[in-house]
Protein backbone atom coordinates (compact mmCIF):
# COMPACT_ATOMS: atom_id res chain seq x y z
CA UNK A 1 0.00 0.00 0.00
CA UNK A 2 2.87 2.39 0.84
CA UNK A 3 4.44 1.69 -2.54
CA UNK A 4 1.18 2.56 -4.31
CA UNK A 5 0.94 5.75 -2.23
CA UNK A 6 4.44 6.91 -3.14
CA UNK A 7 3.90 6.05 -6.81
CA UNK A 8 0.70 8.12 -6.76
CA UNK A 9 2.54 11.04 -5.17
CA UNK A 10 5.31 10.77 -7.76
CA UNK A 11 2.82 10.74 -10.63
CA UNK A 12 1.01 13.74 -9.14
CA UNK A 13 4.29 15.64 -8.74
CA UNK A 14 5.20 14.81 -12.31
CA UNK A 15 1.85 16.09 -13.57
CA UNK A 16 2.25 19.32 -11.58
CA UNK A 17 5.75 19.83 -12.98
CA UNK A 18 4.48 19.17 -16.50
CA UNK A 19 1.64 21.65 -16.02
CA UNK A 20 4.06 24.24 -14.67
CA UNK A 21 6.38 23.72 -17.63
CA UNK A 22 3.47 23.98 -20.03
CA UNK A 23 2.51 27.28 -18.42
CA UNK A 24 5.97 28.82 -18.75
CA UNK A 25 5.19 32.25 -20.24
CA UNK A 26 6.25 33.36 -23.70
CA UNK A 27 6.66 36.92 -24.95
CA UNK A 28 3.83 37.79 -27.34
CA UNK A 29 4.40 41.56 -27.61
CA UNK A 30 7.52 43.63 -27.05
CA UNK A 31 9.77 44.47 -25.50
CA UNK A 32 9.58 48.11 -26.51
CA UNK A 33 11.17 51.25 -25.05
CA UNK A 34 9.08 54.02 -23.49
CA UNK A 35 9.67 57.14 -21.38
CA UNK A 36 13.31 57.46 -22.32
CA UNK A 37 15.25 60.38 -20.90
CA UNK A 38 18.85 61.24 -20.02
CA UNK A 39 18.74 59.13 -16.87
CA UNK A 40 16.10 56.44 -17.39
CA UNK A 41 13.98 54.39 -19.75
CA UNK A 42 11.03 52.03 -19.33
CA UNK A 43 10.69 48.56 -20.88
CA UNK A 44 7.20 47.22 -21.70
CA UNK A 45 6.28 43.72 -22.86
CA UNK A 46 3.44 41.20 -22.80
CA UNK A 47 3.49 37.50 -21.94
CA UNK A 48 0.88 34.93 -22.90
CA UNK A 49 0.19 34.02 -19.26
CA UNK A 50 0.48 35.62 -15.83
CA UNK A 51 4.04 36.19 -14.74
CA UNK A 52 6.32 38.01 -12.34
CA UNK A 53 8.82 40.12 -14.27
CA UNK A 54 12.10 41.99 -14.04
CA UNK A 55 14.83 43.50 -16.23
CA UNK A 56 18.61 43.11 -16.06
CA UNK A 57 20.93 45.75 -17.50
CA UNK A 58 24.64 45.77 -18.29
CA UNK A 59 27.06 48.40 -19.60
CA UNK A 60 28.19 48.17 -23.20
CA UNK A 61 31.74 47.34 -22.13
CA UNK A 62 32.59 44.32 -24.28
CA UNK A 63 31.98 41.74 -21.57
CA UNK A 64 29.53 38.90 -22.09
CA UNK A 65 26.16 39.44 -20.46
CA UNK A 66 26.87 36.36 -18.30
CA UNK A 67 30.24 37.76 -17.22
CA UNK A 68 28.92 38.73 -13.80
CA UNK A 69 25.72 39.31 -11.88
CA UNK A 70 23.81 42.14 -13.56
CA UNK A 71 21.74 44.82 -11.85
CA UNK A 72 18.05 43.96 -11.66
CA UNK A 73 15.04 46.27 -11.84
CA UNK A 74 11.54 45.24 -10.82
CA UNK A 75 8.03 46.39 -11.60
CA UNK A 76 6.42 47.53 -8.37
CA UNK A 77 3.19 49.27 -7.43
CA UNK A 78 3.55 51.01 -4.07
CA UNK A 79 6.19 48.48 -3.07
CA UNK A 80 4.42 45.33 -4.22
CA UNK A 81 5.35 43.37 -7.34
CA UNK A 82 2.29 42.85 -9.57
CA UNK A 83 1.44 39.60 -11.33
CA UNK A 84 0.00 39.87 -14.83
CA UNK A 85 0.51 39.57 -18.57
CA UNK A 86 1.73 43.15 -19.15
CA UNK A 87 5.06 44.15 -17.67
CA UNK A 88 6.31 47.73 -17.27
CA UNK A 89 9.76 48.06 -15.71
CA UNK A 90 11.43 51.42 -15.16
CA UNK A 91 15.23 51.55 -15.36
CA UNK A 92 16.75 54.48 -13.44
CA UNK A 93 20.03 56.14 -12.38
CA UNK A 94 21.58 56.00 -15.84
CA UNK A 95 24.11 58.24 -17.56
CA UNK A 96 23.09 60.51 -20.47
CA UNK A 97 24.00 59.55 -24.02
CA UNK A 98 25.14 56.11 -22.89
CA UNK A 99 24.46 52.73 -24.49
CA UNK A 100 23.16 50.00 -22.18
CA UNK A 101 22.39 46.36 -22.81
CA UNK A 102 19.25 44.84 -21.33
CA UNK A 103 17.30 41.62 -21.14
CA UNK A 104 13.74 40.99 -19.95
CA UNK A 105 12.93 38.11 -17.62
CA UNK A 106 9.81 36.61 -16.10
CA UNK A 107 8.55 33.48 -14.39
CA UNK A 108 5.03 32.21 -14.79
CA UNK A 109 2.62 32.16 -11.88
CA UNK A 110 0.66 28.90 -11.88
CA UNK A 111 -0.79 29.25 -8.37
CA UNK A 112 -1.47 32.51 -6.57
CA UNK A 113 -3.03 32.34 -3.12
CA UNK A 114 -1.69 35.67 -1.97
CA UNK A 115 0.39 35.53 1.19
CA UNK A 116 -0.47 31.86 1.75
CA UNK A 117 1.23 30.33 -1.27
CA UNK A 118 2.56 31.25 -4.72
CA UNK A 119 3.89 28.66 -7.17
CA UNK A 120 5.97 29.54 -10.22
CA UNK A 121 6.75 27.85 -13.49
CA UNK A 122 10.22 27.80 -15.00
CA UNK A 123 11.74 31.25 -15.47
CA UNK A 124 12.29 32.58 -18.96
CA UNK A 125 14.23 35.49 -20.37
CA UNK A 126 15.25 37.09 -23.65
CA UNK A 127 18.14 35.13 -25.11
CA UNK A 128 21.63 36.46 -24.36
CA UNK A 129 23.35 33.09 -24.71
CA UNK A 130 23.45 32.72 -28.49
CA UNK A 131 22.17 36.18 -29.44
CA UNK A 132 23.15 39.75 -28.69
CA UNK A 133 21.09 41.33 -25.89
CA UNK A 134 18.91 44.35 -26.60
CA UNK A 135 20.66 47.73 -26.71
CA UNK A 136 19.30 51.18 -25.90
CA UNK A 137 20.94 54.60 -25.70
CA UNK A 138 19.74 57.23 -23.25
CA UNK A 139 19.01 60.73 -24.52
CA UNK A 140 21.66 63.43 -24.25
CA UNK A 141 21.10 67.19 -23.97
CA UNK A 142 24.81 67.83 -24.41
CA UNK A 143 24.76 66.42 -27.93
CA UNK A 144 24.99 68.94 -30.79
CA UNK A 145 22.22 67.27 -32.79
CA UNK A 146 19.11 65.14 -32.41
CA UNK A 147 17.62 63.03 -35.20
CA UNK A 148 14.16 61.49 -35.07
CA UNK A 149 11.31 60.23 -37.24
CA UNK A 150 7.58 61.01 -37.06
CA UNK A 151 4.63 58.95 -38.28
CA UNK A 152 0.89 59.45 -37.84
CA UNK A 153 -2.62 58.67 -39.09
CA UNK A 154 -1.89 55.10 -40.18
CA UNK A 155 -5.31 53.91 -38.97
CA UNK A 156 -4.63 50.20 -38.40
CA UNK A 157 -2.00 49.72 -41.10
CA UNK A 158 0.92 47.55 -39.97
CA UNK A 159 1.97 47.40 -43.63
CA UNK A 160 2.65 51.15 -43.53
CA UNK A 161 4.81 50.81 -40.41
CA UNK A 162 6.73 47.98 -42.05
CA UNK A 163 7.30 50.05 -45.19
CA UNK A 164 8.25 53.33 -43.54
CA UNK A 165 10.00 52.19 -40.36
CA UNK A 166 11.91 49.11 -41.52
CA UNK A 167 15.19 48.04 -39.91
CA UNK A 168 16.99 49.32 -43.00
CA UNK A 169 15.64 52.83 -42.34
CA UNK A 170 15.29 53.15 -38.55
CA UNK A 171 18.12 52.14 -36.23
CA UNK A 172 20.04 53.56 -33.25
CA UNK A 173 22.73 54.62 -35.72
CA UNK A 174 20.34 56.83 -37.72
CA UNK A 175 17.62 57.94 -35.29
CA UNK A 176 17.66 58.85 -31.60
CA UNK A 177 13.94 58.14 -31.24
CA UNK A 178 10.62 57.77 -33.09
CA UNK A 179 7.40 59.71 -32.50
CA UNK A 180 3.98 58.30 -33.38
CA UNK A 181 1.80 61.41 -33.48
CA UNK A 182 -1.62 59.86 -33.09
CA UNK A 183 -4.40 58.02 -34.92
CA UNK A 184 -2.34 54.88 -35.31
CA UNK A 185 -5.64 53.01 -34.83
CA UNK A 186 -9.06 54.06 -36.10
CA UNK A 187 -10.71 53.12 -32.83
CA UNK A 188 -9.22 51.65 -29.67
CA UNK A 189 -11.63 48.74 -29.52
CA UNK A 190 -9.32 46.09 -28.08
CA UNK A 191 -5.83 45.34 -26.88
CA UNK A 192 -5.38 42.88 -29.73
CA UNK A 193 -6.02 45.62 -32.27
CA UNK A 194 -3.29 47.83 -30.81
CA UNK A 195 -0.81 44.97 -30.51
CA UNK A 196 -1.42 43.59 -34.01
CA UNK A 197 -1.60 46.87 -35.92
CA UNK A 198 0.86 49.09 -34.04
CA UNK A 199 3.05 47.44 -31.42
CA UNK A 200 3.97 44.20 -33.21
CA UNK A 201 5.28 45.84 -36.42
CA UNK A 202 7.04 48.53 -34.39
CA UNK A 203 8.84 45.94 -32.25
CA UNK A 204 9.72 43.83 -35.29
CA UNK A 205 11.42 46.84 -36.87
CA UNK A 206 12.83 49.22 -34.26
CA UNK A 207 11.02 49.69 -30.94
CA UNK A 208 13.06 47.26 -28.83
CA UNK A 209 16.14 49.45 -29.25
CA UNK A 210 14.97 52.85 -30.57
CA UNK A 211 12.78 54.70 -28.02
CA UNK A 212 9.18 55.24 -29.09
CA UNK A 213 7.30 58.34 -27.94
CA UNK A 214 3.54 58.40 -28.44
CA UNK A 215 1.31 61.45 -28.81
CA UNK A 216 -2.32 60.42 -28.47
CA UNK A 217 -4.60 61.27 -31.38
CA UNK A 218 -8.35 61.76 -31.25
CA UNK A 219 -8.93 58.24 -32.59
CA UNK A 220 -7.00 56.69 -29.69
CA UNK A 221 -9.55 58.34 -27.39
CA UNK A 222 -12.35 56.29 -28.99
CA UNK A 223 -13.44 52.71 -28.44
CA UNK A 224 -14.22 50.36 -25.57
CA UNK A 225 -10.54 49.91 -24.67
CA UNK A 226 -9.52 53.60 -24.89
CA UNK A 227 -9.54 54.08 -21.12
CA UNK A 228 -6.55 51.71 -20.93
CA UNK A 229 -4.32 53.84 -23.21
CA UNK A 230 -1.75 54.76 -20.56
CA UNK A 231 -1.08 51.10 -19.69
CA UNK A 232 0.75 50.74 -23.02
CA UNK A 233 2.43 54.15 -23.25
CA UNK A 234 3.81 55.21 -19.84
CA UNK A 235 5.56 58.57 -19.60
CA UNK A 236 7.88 60.37 -17.20
CA UNK A 237 5.02 62.65 -16.11
CA UNK A 238 2.54 59.81 -15.47
CA UNK A 239 0.19 61.62 -17.88
CA UNK A 240 -0.37 61.40 -21.67
CA UNK A 241 1.22 64.86 -21.93
CA UNK A 242 4.88 65.19 -20.97
CA UNK A 243 8.27 66.64 -21.87
CA UNK A 244 11.69 65.30 -22.79
CA UNK A 245 14.97 66.70 -24.07
CA UNK A 246 17.59 65.49 -26.52
CA UNK A 247 20.45 67.30 -28.20
CA UNK A 248 19.75 71.04 -28.34
CA UNK A 249 15.95 70.54 -28.31
CA UNK A 250 13.38 70.50 -25.55
CA UNK A 251 10.16 68.74 -26.58
CA UNK A 252 6.65 69.30 -25.22
CA UNK A 253 4.18 66.54 -26.13
CA UNK A 254 0.56 67.68 -25.73
CA UNK A 255 -2.62 65.59 -25.70
CA UNK A 256 -5.23 67.07 -28.05
CA UNK A 257 -8.29 65.15 -26.84
CA UNK A 258 -11.25 64.83 -29.18
CA UNK A 259 -12.05 66.93 -32.24
CA UNK A 260 -15.75 67.62 -31.57
CA UNK A 261 -17.54 69.13 -28.52
CA UNK A 262 -17.96 66.87 -25.48
CA UNK A 263 -21.74 66.72 -25.91
CA UNK A 264 -21.54 65.32 -29.46
CA UNK A 265 -23.76 62.24 -29.83
CA UNK A 266 -20.79 60.23 -31.11
CA UNK A 267 -19.22 60.21 -27.63
CA UNK A 268 -22.26 58.78 -25.78
CA UNK A 269 -21.69 61.10 -22.77
CA UNK A 270 -18.37 59.37 -22.00
CA UNK A 271 -15.90 62.26 -22.42
CA UNK A 272 -14.97 65.54 -20.73
CA UNK A 273 -12.06 66.76 -22.83
CA UNK A 274 -12.79 70.47 -22.33
CA UNK A 275 -11.97 70.15 -18.62
CA UNK A 276 -9.02 67.91 -19.41
CA UNK A 277 -7.48 70.45 -21.80
CA UNK A 278 -7.97 73.20 -19.21
CA UNK A 279 -6.06 71.09 -16.69
CA UNK A 280 -3.35 70.45 -19.26
CA UNK A 281 -3.02 74.17 -19.96
CA UNK A 282 -2.23 74.81 -16.29
CA UNK A 283 0.49 72.16 -16.46
CA UNK A 284 1.84 73.75 -19.66
CA UNK A 285 2.21 77.12 -17.92
CA UNK A 286 4.52 75.54 -15.34
CA UNK A 287 6.53 73.73 -18.03
CA UNK A 288 7.39 76.85 -20.03
CA UNK A 289 8.50 78.59 -16.80
CA UNK A 290 10.95 75.82 -15.90
CA UNK A 291 14.67 76.56 -16.06
CA UNK A 292 15.34 73.44 -18.15
CA UNK A 293 12.89 74.58 -20.80
CA UNK A 294 14.10 78.19 -20.85
CA UNK A 295 17.73 77.11 -21.23
CA UNK A 296 17.09 74.89 -24.26
CA UNK A 297 18.40 76.37 -27.56
CA UNK A 298 15.49 74.85 -29.53
CA UNK A 299 11.89 74.36 -28.39
CA UNK A 300 9.52 72.00 -30.25
CA UNK A 301 5.88 71.11 -29.56
CA UNK A 302 4.29 67.85 -30.71
CA UNK A 303 0.50 67.48 -30.80
CA UNK A 304 -1.85 65.53 -33.06
CA UNK A 305 -4.52 68.18 -33.79
CA UNK A 306 -3.17 71.48 -35.16
CA UNK A 307 -4.43 74.81 -33.82
CA UNK A 308 -7.05 76.60 -35.92
CA UNK A 309 -9.31 79.19 -34.34
CA UNK A 310 -12.06 78.88 -36.99
CA UNK A 311 -11.81 75.09 -37.36
CA UNK A 312 -13.46 72.18 -35.59
CA UNK A 313 -13.86 72.33 -31.81
CA UNK A 314 -10.62 70.45 -31.06
CA UNK A 315 -8.60 72.71 -33.35
CA UNK A 316 -10.20 75.82 -31.87
CA UNK A 317 -9.52 74.67 -28.30
CA UNK A 318 -5.86 73.96 -29.07
CA UNK A 319 -5.62 77.49 -30.50
CA UNK A 320 -7.51 79.07 -27.58
CA UNK A 321 -5.85 77.25 -24.66
CA UNK A 322 -2.35 76.29 -25.75
CA UNK A 323 -1.29 78.85 -28.38
CA UNK A 324 -1.25 81.91 -26.05
CA UNK A 325 0.98 80.08 -23.56
CA UNK A 326 3.32 78.83 -26.26
CA UNK A 327 3.48 82.21 -28.03
CA UNK A 328 5.22 83.71 -25.00
CA UNK A 329 7.59 80.76 -24.62
CA UNK A 330 9.85 81.10 -27.67
CA UNK A 331 8.63 77.98 -29.49
CA UNK A 332 10.53 77.28 -32.71
CA UNK A 333 8.12 74.80 -34.35
CA UNK A 334 5.03 72.71 -33.75
CA UNK A 335 4.67 69.26 -35.38
CA UNK A 336 1.08 68.13 -35.97
CA UNK A 337 -0.92 65.53 -37.91
CA UNK A 338 -4.68 64.90 -38.21
CA UNK A 339 -5.53 66.54 -41.56
CA UNK A 340 -4.01 63.71 -43.67
CA UNK A 341 -2.05 66.07 -45.90
CA UNK A 342 1.09 68.15 -45.76
CA UNK A 343 0.64 71.72 -44.62
CA UNK A 344 3.22 74.27 -43.54
CA UNK A 345 1.78 77.29 -41.75
CA UNK A 346 4.05 80.28 -41.41
CA UNK A 347 4.57 82.01 -38.07
CA UNK A 348 1.96 84.72 -37.49
CA UNK A 349 -0.90 83.01 -39.33
CA UNK A 350 -4.16 84.40 -38.00
CA UNK A 351 -6.06 81.10 -38.01
CA UNK A 352 -3.38 79.11 -36.16
CA UNK A 353 -2.93 81.97 -33.67
CA UNK A 354 0.74 80.96 -33.42
CA UNK A 355 3.84 83.13 -33.74
CA UNK A 356 5.83 80.04 -34.73
CA UNK A 357 5.56 77.71 -37.76
CA UNK A 358 3.19 74.72 -37.64
CA UNK A 359 4.00 71.61 -39.71
CA UNK A 360 1.30 69.03 -40.45
CA UNK A 361 2.79 65.70 -41.44
CA UNK A 362 0.55 63.83 -43.93
CA UNK A 363 -0.85 60.36 -43.33
CA UNK A 364 0.94 57.21 -44.58
CA UNK A 365 4.26 59.06 -44.59
CA UNK A 366 7.41 59.48 -42.49
CA UNK A 367 8.99 62.75 -41.47
CA UNK A 368 12.74 62.59 -40.79
CA UNK A 369 13.91 65.50 -38.66
CA UNK A 370 17.38 66.77 -37.76
CA UNK A 371 17.75 69.51 -35.17
CA UNK A 372 20.83 71.57 -34.36
CA UNK A 373 21.00 74.78 -32.34
CA UNK A 374 20.83 76.74 -35.60
CA UNK A 375 18.06 75.03 -37.58
CA UNK A 376 15.36 72.37 -37.87
CA UNK A 377 15.57 70.40 -41.11
CA UNK A 378 12.95 67.89 -42.18
CA UNK A 379 12.15 65.67 -45.13
CA UNK A 380 8.85 63.83 -45.68
CA UNK A 381 8.55 60.67 -47.79
CA UNK A 382 5.68 58.32 -48.56
CA UNK A 383 5.62 54.51 -48.31
CA UNK A 384 7.09 54.20 -51.81
CA UNK A 385 10.00 56.48 -50.92
CA UNK A 386 8.69 59.43 -52.93
CA UNK A 387 9.60 62.81 -51.47
CA UNK A 388 6.56 64.84 -50.40
CA UNK A 389 8.27 67.85 -48.85
CA UNK A 390 11.56 69.16 -47.52
CA UNK A 391 12.16 72.30 -45.52
CA UNK A 392 14.52 74.16 -43.23
CA UNK A 393 13.51 76.33 -40.27
CA UNK A 394 16.18 78.74 -39.06
CA UNK A 395 16.37 79.20 -35.30
CA UNK A 396 16.25 82.91 -34.50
Amino acid sequence: MKRVFFITIAIFASLVATAEQRNAPKIVAGPYIQACSQSEFTVVWQTDSDALSWVEIAPDDGTHFYNCERKQFFQTIYGRRPIGKWHTVRITDLEPGTVYRYRVLHKGVVLNEGNRRVRYSEGKGSNVYKKEPYFVRTLDSDSDVTRFAVGNDYHDSPQTINALFSKEVISPATHDFVVFNGDMVSSFESEERLVTNVLAPSVANFASEVPLFFSRGNHETRGAWAINYYNYFPTTSAMPYYTFADGPAHFIVLDCGEDKPDNDIEYHDLVRYDDYRQQQAQWLKSVVESEQFKAAPVKIVIIHIPPKSNGWHGEAEVARLFAPILNSAGIDAMICAHIHKYRFTEAGDSASCCNFPVICNPNRSRMDVEVTKDKICYKIVDAEGKEIATNEIIIK
